[in-house]
C-alpha cells in the first residue's frame, strides 16, 4: 500500500460532502469513530493480504457497511470466528457496535459466502460512493445514489486503488461499471448479488478468480 495514495484517499473520504439524505459514515460521534477504526483495520489487514483484485459496489446499505463501517460487512462478519480475512480462530480484530439496526445482510452475507468458499485470499472491496444514501428523513432505508454523488465517490475509489495497485478492478453493478467508465477505467463487469442476483455473482466471481490464479501461474 502507497503512503502517498492511502493519504489521498484518507484525505478524499473525510472531505466527502454531508447531506440529510446521504450520511458520512465516519463522523466524530462514537459510532462514526468506530465505523473508522474497524475500516483503518480492515485496510490494514487487506495491505497484509495484498489484494490483486478490487471489487467496486455501489453504496453502503443501512444493514452492512453502515454498521460495520467495512464494506459488504455486517456485524455478522465483524464477529465470523475465524476471522475471514486473517483465519484467526479468534477473530480478525473489528469492533462491534452496540445495538446495531441489523446483524446481518443478504449481499455481505452472499458476498462472503462466495469468497470463503473459494479458499484464496478475499479481493479488496470499496463503494463508488461511500457516503450511506437513503430516503430523507428515514436513515434505516437505501437510495440509490444519484449521478452526482457517484461522480464525488469515484476519486475515492481510484484512490485506493491505487494505493493497493490493485491489477483488476471490477465493478460490482451497473452503477460502479458506468462510473468507472466515465473515469476511463474499463472495469470487469459482475451481477450485484442483490434483488436476485446471488447465484450469477457466485459463479462469475468464481470463474473470475480462476482465471486470475491461471494468469498468475502462468507468468
Amino acid at each position: 500500500m502507497k503512503k502517498a495514495d492511502i493519504d489521498r484517499f484518507w484525505t478524499l473520504l473525510h472531505a466527502l460532502t454531508r447531506k440529510d439524505d446521504a450520511r458520512f459514515l465516519y463522523g466524530p460521534d462514537a459510532a462514526g469513530r468506530l465505523r473508522e477504526r474497524n475500516l483503518r483495520r480492515y485496510l490494514e489487514l487487506m495491505d497484509r493480504v495484498r489484494p490483486r483484485m478490487l471489487l467496486i459496489g455501489e453504496a453502503p446499505g443501512y444493514r452492512g457497511h453502515a454498521v460495520s463501517g467495512i464494506p459488504f460487512m455486517s456485524v455478522a462478519q465483524l464477529r465470523a470466528r475465524p476471522g475471514l480475512i486473517t483465519g484467526d480462530p479468534d477473530g480478525d480484530g473489528f469492533e462491534i457496535p452496540t445495538d446495531p439496526p441489523a446483524l446481518s445482510e443478504a449481499s455481505s452475507t452472499v458476498v462472503w459466502r462466495t469468497v470463503t468458499a473459494l479458499r484464496g485470499p478475499p479481493p479488496l472491496f470499496w463503494p463508488v460512493y461511500p457516503n450511506h444514501p437513503h430516503e430523507p428523513g428515514r436513515p434505516r432505508t437505501n437510495r440509490a445514489p444519484r449521478a452526482a454523488e457517484i461522480a464525488e465517490g469515484t476519486p475515492i475509489a481510484l484512490a485506493l486503488a491505487a494505493a493497493f495497485r490493485a491489477g483488476t478492478i471490477v465493478a460490482v453493478g451497473r452503477k460502479a461499471e458506468g462510473a468507472l467508465a466515465r473515469s476511463g477505467v474499463a472495469a470487469i463487469p459482475l451481477r450485484h448479488p442483490a434483488q436476485g442476483g446471488a447465484r450469477v455473482f457466485a459463479a462469475q466471481l468464481a470463474r473470475l478468480v480462476r482465471l486470475d490464479e491461471e494468469e498468475q501461474r502462468a507468468t
